[in-house]
Parts: structure tokens; sequence; C-alpha cells
């Protein structure tokens, strides 16, 4: 048996689930879309990540109706402070502030643990009419070729194969199936970058004062070191190692990596412990030389993975989540096909190039900060202070952050598609 759906994604992390909401909310029952991950169905209580979810993203959510079910746990970041050290150094001196307000009332950034994100947005999916397949998803192929003639009606498709062995003929196919896609693989869609002699170690860390919803990033020789706030005495650290370092800090035992621990984060807001399990992400950047294939899109890490040292990896996948919903829907009003070169090609125009801006300035951002030359220091130091010193510019900076500069698309505006 073979079905069919107007739109099928593979993958239902934050971007797949989301992109699905904004689909069915948007065009109504009428039009069918359908999630597949292996992952759906099974609890997420047990995973101890969180995500900075800026301003614009937030406003999707509040848009699609999620927010509310997860503002409870959602840690507002109400402040933000840069210092740049070496390791051993005494004191870190602050050479950056931002107020993390984009507009009265509303703050930059909320940091939300990732388990009651995915679950509020499984659940809205649910609650919409969106089919939700506990399965993997991979390109089906007729004779050789990845797509086929439709099996009934208007215009052409693609057949995916589900892991529970049922075929599904779609005229678009979203991957949203993570850095390793296998959509993007089989479509043949290459990627352009590189991996990075560095790796992420993250962790919670429970401590013994309140961090007053205040943020730091701590620049140090092997790479930033962030601390970013939780609900509670609690805060989350994306700490960037080299590889090898990385490896050795976690495998050490709880005394010895306290001591590790102890060193970078200091004891400014009182006893610590790392209350959480400890995760090593090797790092890397790249982006797919296309966001596009014949009736395919890549979103989210599908599409490009950068380093962490902005956070805004998974508010660009967000990013394109807005845009490629509001290029189907506007299609669909028109009652034009969905997955159509020209859909699919507003959608990369759209995408790709901010994409790729921003992928280098991370890096550049990373290869400024992660390294031991004292004159790359003082350069950086100082354009740290001028910024500091210049409101408008701050203003500005903290806004970009916020993913509110640009051709922003409607969902993360806080408008309706």
């Amino acid at each position: 048996m073979t079905r069919e759906t107007d739109v099928l994604i593979a993958g239902g992390g934050f971007a797949g689930l989301t992109l699905a909401i904004a689909l069915r909310q948007a065009l109504g029952p009428a039009f069918a879309v359908t999630v597949a991950d292996p992952a759906l169905g099974k609890s997420h209580g047990d995973d101890e990540r969180a995500s900075a979810i800026v301003a614009a993203a937030r406003r999707l959510f509040e848009t699609l109706g999620v927010w509310d079910a997860v503002s409870a746990q959602a840690q507002p970041i109400l402040d933000m402070v840069v210092t740049d050290s070496r390791l051993d150094d005494a004191m870190r001196p602050v050479f950056l502030t931002f107020a993390g307000e984009v507009e009265p009332g509303e703050p930059f950034a909320h940091m939300i643990e990732n388990r009651f994100l995915v679950a509020a947005l499984a659940a809205k999916a649910k609650e919409v009419g969106v089919e939700l397949r506990s399965a993997s998803a991979s390109l089906r192929t007729a004779a050789e070729g990845r797509l086929c003639p439709p099996l009934s009606g208007e215009g052409a498709g693609v057949r995916v194969l589900l892991g529970d062995g049922t075929e599904i003929f779609t005229r678009l196919l979203a991957a949203a199936d993570g850095a390793r896609s296998q959509i993007r693989q089989s479509a043949g869609i290459a990627t352009h970058g590189w991996t990075y002699d560095q790796s992420a170690i993250v962790t919670t860390v429970g401590h013994e004062r309140d961090h007053g919803g205040r943020a730091e990033e701590h620049f140090l020789p092997a790479g930033p070191f962030a601390i970013l706030p939780l609900k509670g005495n609690r805060s989350s650290i994306v700490w960037t190692e080299a590889k090898g370092e990385a490896e050795r800090i976690v495998a050490l035992p709880d005394d010895a990596f306290h001591a590790e621990l102890e060193q970078r984060f200091k004891l400014h807001l009182g006893e610590i412990k790392a209350v959480g399990a400890r995760r090593v992400h090797p790092l890397g950047f790249f982006v797919a030389r296309s966001f596009i294939a014949e009736r395919i899109a890549l979103v989210g890490d599908a599409a490009h993975v950068i380093h962490p040292i902005a956070g805004q990896g998974l508010n660009m996948g967000l990013k394109d989540v807005a845009a490629l919903a509001e290029v189907i829907v506007d299609a669909a009003r028109l009652g034009l096909d969905p997955g159509s070169a020209t859909v699919l090609e507003r959608y990369q125009r759209w995408r790709r190039f901010d994409t790729v801006t921003m992928g280098i300035a991370t890096d550049g951002l990373n290869r400024l900060f992660s390294n031991r030359s004292d004159a790359l220091r003082l350069l950086r130091d100082v354009g740290l202070g001028l910024v500091d010193r210049v409101p408008n510019l701050k203003r500005l900076f903290i806004r970009e952050a916020a993913g509110l500069v640009g051709d922003v698309p409607k969902l993360l505006r806080g408008e309706v598609l």
C-alpha cells in the first residue's frame, strides 16, 4: 500500500515539528502533513540539554500557540557579560555587557531545556492534526531515479519508504533529519566546510547563589566557556576545548572534573556542582551546496551546522522553517504546487546567503578568540570595549542576536501566515 501526503517531514525535532504545525495551522485539514522520526513517541525525560531561544523564535512559538505550554520552564536572559582572559588569570575583566531586552519587557533570549519544548511541540502537532509516524524515512527510487510519476492527480512527487515498511508519496519532502541527514545524502547534495580541532563539553551545573538571569561568556585561549542561566539555581555550560583535551576532561573522576570546572566557572555564584550528564560534541562548520533538490528542501542541521560561539545554530534552523513555511503557504493559497522548483528556489534565495554569511561570521569569531596571540587579544579587547561604549551599536548587535534584523519571515515577527 502506498499512502499520499502533501508534505512529508523527515525528522521530529524542533525544526520538523515546528514546520508541520505552521503548515497545518495556516492551510487547515485539507492540507495533509506527515512527520516521520523513530524518536517520536519516546520519552525525552532524561534529556538534560538546553537551548537558547532568541526573541524572534519565541515570537514564532507564541504565534503557533506553543510558548504558553513552556513559558514556566523558560528562563529569560536578562543580562549578558563578555570577558577575555587566560585560564590562570586571577581577574577576568569585563569588556562588553548587554542589557537583555530588545523591546521593553521583552528579553532578547530565553533558556529552556529541550525536553520541555519537544514535548510541547509534539502535543501541538497532534492537536492540529499532523500525522506523526515513529519510523525513519528514506528515499524510494523507481528505476534508480529519485523522482517518480504521480500515483494520482496532477504534478509529480517523490516516493519515501518509512522504516515500518509504509511507502508514502508526497509532493514535497522536507529533510529535517539532522547534520548526518540521510535524505540529503540520498539526494546527492554535497556539503562544503570543515571540522574544528575543538569539541564542546555540555553539562548542567548547580550553584549556591541565584544567577539573576545573567549569561556569561568567558573567552579563553582554548575557546569560549559559556554559562547560560536555567530555572532555579542552575546553569547550562557549553565549554569549548581542543578535541583531545575535551575527551580527557570528560573522562576524569568526579573530583578531578569538578576541579577543572571550578577553575573556569569560578565561585562568584558560590559553591558549584555538575548535576547533569557530561557530553562531548565535536564542532564543525558546513553548509549544503544547495538547500533544495527536486521536490526536496533541507532545513536546520540538515542544511547547515555552525560553531556555537554565538548560540545561533538552533535559531537559524527555525528561521529556515519560518521561511519555508511562508513560501509553501503562499504557493498553496494560489493553487500552486508547493514542491515545484519555483517555490523551492524562493526558499533557497531567502535562506542560503544569510546562512553562509552567519557561518563565516561565527568561524571568524572563533578564530579571533580561540588562540593564544597577545596581539589578537589586544585587538579584540579594544574592539569589545569600543562596542560597549556605543549604545546604538550595542542595540544593533542585540537585535541581530535576537533574530530581528534583515528579511525576517512573518512567523519570526509574530505574524500569522
